[in-house]
């Protein structure tokens, strides 16, 4: 499945390490975290250089929905309550500053990228309340926002939150623009961090600072990411003939939609569920019922998913990757706004990393403490990681393989032992074991997209065992191995 950005952007080519060399940065992860870190660094005077293990912009970010916005769901009335009225502040400015220095590496860089101001919406189609909160709490921490009953949308509402100044654009065109003349290796994975020293298969990288932009942070210890949030999946489909909106939307009810134009086609977004328990498929299926309901004509033009980070107490990580390694960084946890969230880490890190005071930076940083906002996710992660550790041990398989259907998946004996099998419609079959190699959970068969997800962390595999999505680092074991 390809986005509508992969199919309308060509990215320039890098060539891959081939040595050992030094620079005063290394940035681990060249999607849009890691370019806008290197950008920025880069004209802070910095050397840098960007070490990427498949293509610029083949992670996340060619599947984003490409809102550059500061409204990011139910989150400023939740930050002034469980943290206070100035997290709210900094939340915001840090995101609204996102928002102008995209207008300013657009401008200056001259990248034509279909970058379109326009409002963003949140809205809820069963009360206002919430809604009035946040709308109120949001201005108080200096956004333009408004409630609202007016909309574009085709169906009835109780009521909206209006965000002034924002914008949409094309991730991958704008991505291109910003790299060029980085200092950018393409298929160059890295292997092992160790203090200064970055070790890839093809050669090593010495960095006075070393920054992780790349998701999903890989190293387990120190950090302990892997405790500090979980991963999501969701799905967008890109539909002709559909009503086209000025405005961006995001519903915040179970089950809402994000709608927002591209061009002439609609981006119908929605189906969100954590990876690795989507069992019954059924995503697209869906979003398709949901266009057929309010745009009967519509067709497909393309569908992908996502795949995002979500942090114990809805902040993002950005600044120093532990309290040991202080010449490590790290971008991660943007939920589903990775382009603000990016950029605002990247602003972040440049700080950081030449020495100037950033006053937003506090709130984002690994070292907070938030009690009153993580404990009861925290206790709740641990015990779903437990759940899935045991269950590859102790529960039996669900099957025999000549029970799985022709082009479907799932966990069956196989040869006496527990698998992972997938039919192609021919017979063949492709097996492979359910261990996650990151930390040994249990695997589940997603059928939407016929992968291999991890229920605990968010690593996902190919139904051949490829790896797609961190944080593992090594394919599946297949029945040869």
């Amino acid at each position: 499945m390809q986005s509508l950005w992969t199919a309308t952007a060509a990215l320039p080519e890098y060539e891959a390490l081939n040595g050992d060399r030094r620079a005063e940065a290394a940035v681990i992860g060249a999607g849009m975290a890691g370019i806008l870190t290197a950008r920025l660094l880069k004209e802070a005077g910095v050397d840098v250089v960007v070490l990427e293990a498949d293509r610029i912009g083949s992670g996340q970010t060619k599947n984003t929905t490409a809102k550059i916005t500061s409204q990011h769901g139910m989150i400023y009335h939740k930050l002034a309550e469980v943290f206070s009225a100035e997290a709210a502040v900094h939340y915001a400015s840090a995101q609204e500053k996102a928002i102008g220095e995209y207008r300013r590496i657009i401008a200056e860089y001259e990248i034509d990228c279909d970058f379109a101001e326009c409002s963003a919406y949140l809205y809820s189609r069963k009360e206002a309340g919430p809604l009035l909160k946040e709308a109120e709490t949001a201005k108080a921490a200096g956004i333009d926002a408004a409630f609202t009953e007016e909309t574009e949308l085709p169906f009835p509402i109780k009521g909206a939150v209006r965000f002034g100044g924002q914008a949409r654009f094309h991730p991958l065109k704008f991505l291109g623009g910003t790299a060029e003349g980085l200092t950018i290796y393409e298929h160059t994975p890295v292997l092992t961090v160790e203090g200064n020293r970055i070790k890839t298969g093809r050669g090593t990288v010495t960095a006075e600072h070393i920054i992780f932009a790349c998701h999903y942070p890989f190293i387990n210890v120190p950090g302990y990411y892997f405790m500090r949030m979980h991963q999501e999946r969701s799905y967008v489909k890109a539909l002709e003939g559909a009503s086209l909106p000025e405005g961006m939307y995001y519903g915040i009810d179970e089950g809402g939609l994000s709608i927002r134009r591209a061009g002439n086609l609609l981006l119908l977004g929605g189906g969100s569920h954590r990876t690795g328990e989507n069992r019954e498929g059924g995503r697209y299926r869906w979003l398709l019922e949901q266009a057929r309901e309010y745009w009967p004509q519509c067709r497909e033009r393309f569908r992908w998913s996502a795949q995002d980070c979500m942090p114990l107490d809805n902040i993002p990580y950005i600044g120093q990757f532990s309290g040991d390694t202080p010449n490590w960084y790290v971008a991660t946890g943007f939920k589903k706004w990775g382009m603000t969230g990016s950029m605002a880490a990247a602003m972040m890190l440049r700080d950081a990393v030449t020495g100037r005071e950033n006053p937003d930076a506090e709130l984002f940083s690994l070292q907070r403490f938030t009690p009153s906002a993580s404990a009861v996710s925290f206790v709740s992660e641990g015990a779903h990681a437990v759940k899935n550790l045991t269950r590859r041990i102790f529960a039996p398989p669900r099957a025999e393989t000549e029970e799985l259907p022709c082009g479907h998946g799932g966990i069956v004996e196989y040869e006496g032992e527990k698998a992972g099998v997938y039919k192609e419609e021919d017979g063949t079959l492709h097996v492979v074991s359910v261990k996650c190699p990151h930390m040994g959970c249990q695997l589940e068969w997603n059928p939407d997209e016929k992968t291999w997800d991890c229920p605990c962390h968010g690593s996902r595999f190919d139904y051949r065992g490829k790896l797609l999505n961190n944080p593992a680092q090594e394919d599946l074991e297949t029945a040869e191995q």
